[in-house]
């Protein structure tokens, strides 16, 4: 009997030692695979931030000194989207998904750009540089961004409210009231925006200039948004981009965007905000050759939104109407003066008071 306990547990020991080093035979198997994972996603990662020009940027960087812009790592964003989780994502378009998150206490927005062209990434680079440093009150903010994707992320100032087109669509459906006083304002402010865009040394040209790119806070103060992958040179030819009924004619010739194409889809924006009717109709008559009949066979008062006309607010929205008028209807004789943008912008700031 003694035997054959020692043999039991003999034969047990040994089963111990056996299943002991196949376990750890197992698991270094697995932590071989895992660092090999981890060796090849950091090879991944570096990969792309060669691929976009992190290199050249850290470099701009260095030269131009501290510019207020953060390269966040990869392990940050997919922590604050949780891995990119649909429930995060606030808004999507042609340039990308944002997604709403959190990184050191602080919200912020997140894009998740389209892929940026081998032959882009030096002007990419340039454009980050320069975004950077926009710093204006009705502009959002360009934090800083990750390069170590497949596609670039950027890292915007949240804003906490909604978009122009989501009040628009508040006002037509009688959900809320808009008063003339507050599209006017927003007008001025986003045209204030856009003419400070215009005006920088390195212009920035913003190229898709629509309402649901004009975010709201809960004070109504527009905020210019989603430019980080716009276009700074108009020099440059660009693949088409915008969106129809906010897209300047001139622009559908060539393909090169120029100040003047912002002026436009502005101008489309103002007529919009007067009369509260989209800029495409069902029968595909455009907002902007309804506004021309109307300024031209004196009937703007039919087509303007009955919930802000008055006989207090007349003088006012015929000021207004013939900004819209010199923006959408006689563009063409604005050039691409960064001056006469300007002027524009003041003179919506002088009719909203």
């Amino acid at each position: 009997d003694l035997e054959k306990i020692k043999n039991s547990v003999l034969s047990g020991l040994v089963t111990c030692v056996f299943v002991g080093l196949f376990g750890f035979l197992g698991w270094e198997v697995i932590r071989h695979r895992q660092n090999t994972k981890k060796q090849a996603l950091l090879r991944q990662t570096d990969e792309f931030f060669q691929q976009h020009g992190g290199q050249l940027l850290l470099e701009m960087m260095k030269v131009e000194g501290n510019v207020g812009f953060t390269l966040y790592e990869r392990g940050q964003i997919e922590t604050a989207t949780n891995n990119f989780d649909k429930a995060h994502i606030v808004g999507e378009g042609g340039q990308g998904t944002v997604y709403r998150a959190e990184i050191d206490g602080t919200i912020v927005a997140i894009k998740r750009c389209k892929e940026i062209d081998e032959s882009r990434k030096m002007d990419f680079v340039q454009e980050l540089v320069i975004l950077c440093r926009v710093n204006h009150p009705n502009i959002v903010k360009l934090l800083g961004c990750c390069l170590q994707f497949e596609a670039p992320m950027l890292v915007y100032e949240f804003v906490q409210n909604k978009t122009l087109h989501e009040l628009l669509d508040f006002q037509r459906n009688r959900s809320c009231h808009v008063t003339l006083g507050t599209r006017l304002r927003i007008a001025a402010e986003s045209a204030d925006a856009l003419a400070h865009l215009h005006s920088l040394p390195h212009p920035i040209l913003y190229g898709d200039v629509k309402p649901a790119n004009i975010l709201l806070t809960e004070e109504l103060v527009a905020k210019v948004s989603d430019f980080g992958c716009s276009t700074i040179d108009e020099k440059t030819q660009v693949a088409p981009k915008g969106t129809p009924g906010y897209l300047d004619p001139d622009y559908l010739l060539e393909y090169q965007l120029t100040a003047k194409n912002d002026v436009y889809s502005f101008g489309v924006i103002l007529v919009e905000l007067l009369t509260g009717k989209r800029p495409l109709s069902k029968e595909r008559k455009t907002l902007t050759s309804m506004f021309k009949e109307a300024m031209t066979d004196g009937t703007l008062i039919k087509l303007l939104d009955s919930d802000i006309v008055n006989e207090d607010n007349l003088r006012v929205i015929h000021q207004a109407a013939v900004l819209a008028s010199e923006s959408v209807l006689d563009y063409s004789r604005y050039g691409k003066a960064r001056d006469e943008v300007c002027g524009r912008a003041a003179s919506a700031t002088c009719i909203c008071r």
